[in-house]
C-alpha cells in the first residue's frame, strides 16, 4: 500500500524499490497492477505460497486409509513411517510427496508423531505386578518410625567443613 501511495506521488520505481526493500521486478509488477485497478488490485487475496496440492477432501480419504492400518493397505508391519504415509497420500489422490514433508500433511489432519512403546516379548505383567506389590515394599530402603526426615540434597551430617 506504501508502494501505491508512493506511485500517486511521482517517486519513481527504483526509489521505491530502495526505500521498501524490493526488487525492481516486484516494482514493476506492483506498478502494473497499481495501473490497471489502482490500489484495490494490490490487496494480497487468499493466502500467500503455493496452492494446497491436497484438498480437505482429500485428506479426509487419506485419513480413512491410514485409520485402517499398515496392514490393511498392505504392508507387513503395523508400523507407519513418513515413506508408506507418502505412499498412500500417492495411491489414495495421485499427489506425490517427499517422505520428509508428509509430516505437514499429517499435521494439518491434526495426527502426531509417535513412536511405539517397547516391549521385551518375554515381559510377564502379572510378574511385574506380583513383584512391585510384594517383593518391592520388603527391600524399599525408607526411614524407620521416628526417624527425622530431611529437606537437603546431601546426606545428614554431610556439612562441609570450613577451609
Amino acid at each position: 500500500m506504501r508502494a501505491a501511495d508512493l506511485f500517486t506521488k511521482g517517486v519513481s520505481q527504483a526509489d521505491i524499490g530502495r526505500e521498501l526493500g524490493v526488487s525492481h521486478q516486484t516494482v514493476s509488477d506492483w506498478h502494473k497492477l497499481w495501473k490497471v485497478g489502482g490500489k484495490k488490485a494490490l490487496k494480497r487475496t487468499g493466502a500467500p505460497g503455493r496452492p494446497r496440492l491436497v484438498t480437505d477432501g482429500d485428506l479426509a480419504k487419506v485419513e480413512r486409509a491410514l485409520q485402517k492400518g499398515p496392514k490393511a493397505n498392505g504392508y507387513p508391519t503395523d508400523l507407519w513411517t513418513l515413506a508408506r504415509v507418502a505412499e498412500v497420500i500417492e495411491r489414495t489422490t495421485g499427489v506425490k510427496y517427499h517422505p520428509g514433508h508428509v509430516w505437514k500433511v499429517l499435521r494439518r489432519m491434526g495426527w502426531s508423531r509417535q513412536r511405539p512403546a517397547r516391549k521385551a516379548m518375554e515381559r510377564d505383567d502379572e510378574a511385574i505386578e506380583r513383584w512391585v506389590n510384594e517383593r518391592w515394599p520388603k527391600v524399599k530402603k525408607t526411614p524407620g518410625p521416628g526417624t527425622p526426615g530431611s529437606s537437603s540434597r546431601t546426606r545428614a551430617g554431610s556439612a562441609s567443613s570450613p577451609r
